[in-house]
Formats: C-alpha cells, structure tokens, sequence
C-alpha cells in the first residue's frame, strides 16, 4: 500500500474531500466540469474515506481489489453480500435519484423482468411473488431507501441493468456517469466518476466499482494512476471491460 501511495502521489491534491478535489489531471489535460445538479456532478462530488484507506468487504475484511484501490467512496456497503459490481452502479444511481428527491423515476429491473420502483415500495407495497402487496406504512426516510435498495441487490444483476441501459455508439460522446458493463454469470460492470481530455479531445477517465463479495465502491487505479482510456488495456480485473462496445447509459 505504502508503494501505491507513492506512485499515487503525484495525482492526489492537498484537498481530500471528493473525487473532483482529490486528483489532480494528466499533464496536458483539463477536466470536465458538468452542471450542477447533473448526475455527473454528483459522481464528481462523491466524499472520499481518508487518503491510505483500504477497500474492505462487507465483513470488514481486506478486499482481494484493494491492490486497485486509488480511493474508497465514503459510503456505507451493508452487512449483507449483496452490494456487489451491478449494486454499486445502481446504488450510485440510486443516491443521486434520492438525494434530488427524483423518487418517481428510481426503479430498476430484477433479472425476471419486474420492475422494482422505490416510490411503490415507499408507500408501504412489499415484493411478494412477482407482484406488489400492500404490507407496510408509508416511508420516505433514507432507511427505507437503504431497504429498498437491498431488495434491489437480491434480485437484480449485470444481466439485466445491462438491459435497461443504452448503448453508447461514440467514443466521442462518452461522459461522466456511462458504464462499461458486460451482463453474465459472473458479468462485471464499471462506472465513470470522472473525465478529463487534452487539447485533441482525447479523454481519461476515472472508474469506480463494487465486486464480489459485497466491498466497499472503490476508485480504480492500474500502473499508479487513476485515470484509464479507451486506447489502452486497463491493467485491472476484467479490464477488458473498458472498450466503446461495452459502454452504456442510464
């Protein structure tokens, strides 16, 4: 870990509080700013745990991806395994509806095709043999959210958050919150935290994930560096994952 810091030292700024403050961009590039209240600024304002903070699992033990770890999202991952690779991506998603009181429009789809809408749920409808039954109370406290979000991971995956996404067919469109997704048994997918590009428009960007068991939402780094690109094989578990033909949007 003390070798990472170090050849990660060059990209961390003295500012620690979020993915955007945190790293510094490649000589030569710029960063891409977005709107505020976009969900590529949320992902850019993302609290980060401390500098030197390891990817853990849900049992609190070293995550195998630790060695990948450029930073830990400072977001809790339950006591269940269920907040894996799809989870995290969805969970982010998620937060972002949530937190901009978007209720109506989160809702995600189980591998069975149903699909798991948060305001149903949150008027006290539980899942019940492939059909809504009224059970519980109206709740729109970030606990039943949390809940909800759980419900979500049990029954969701890559398989079918790969379904409900769009592909992106340009390189040259890609932009903070796509993700590079391949659904299968196991499938893996990783979402876009950050961006930046130099002067002929070639982009870098920055790659969070979650992985089995349930860990911690990591920020990714391969070679000493948090930033990837489509001309290069990430030197990350399932790094050829990061190609335009996997890449899609919410």
């Amino acid at each position: 870990m003390k070798i990472l810091l170090l050849l990660l030292i060059g990209f961390i700024s003295p500012q620690t509080d979020n993915v955007f403050s945190r790293f510094k961009v490649p000589e030569g590039y710029r960063r891409i700013k977005t709107e505020s209240g976009t969900f590529g600024d949320y992902l850019q304002s993302l609290p980060l745990k401390p500098v030197g903070t390891h990817t853990k699992t849900y049992q609190g033990k070293i995550a195998a991806t630790d060695a990948y770890t450029a930073a830990v999202v400072d977001m809790t991952v339950g006591t269940r395994d269920l907040q894996q690779c799809a989870d995290a991506v969805i969970r982010l998603r998620g937060e972002y509806l949530f937190h901009t009181q978007n209720y109506n429009a989160i809702g995600f789809n189980f591998v069975n095709g149903f699909k798991c809408q948060y305001e149903v749920y949150a008027r006290g409808y539980r899942y019940e043999n492939n059909r809504w039954v009224l059970s519980g109370k109206r709740d729109h406290t970030y606990q039943s959210f949390l809940d909800y979000m759980d419900l979500v991971f049990t029954y969701a995956s890559t398989l079918s958050l790969e379904k409900e996404l769009k592909k992106v067919e340009l390189a040259d469109d890609m932009k903070i919150g796509d993700v590079f997704i391949h659904g299968g048994s196991p499938g893996h997918c990783f979402i876009i935290v950050d961006m930046a590009e130099n002067a002929a428009h070639k982009k870098v960007f920055m790659l969070a994930q979650s992985f089995m068991p349930a860990q911690n939402i990591q920020i990714l780094q391969h070679g000493g560096s948090p930033w990837f690109s489509l001309d290069k094989r990430a030197g990350i578990p399932y790094g050829e994952l990061v190609n335009l033909k996997y890449l899609r949007r919410f």
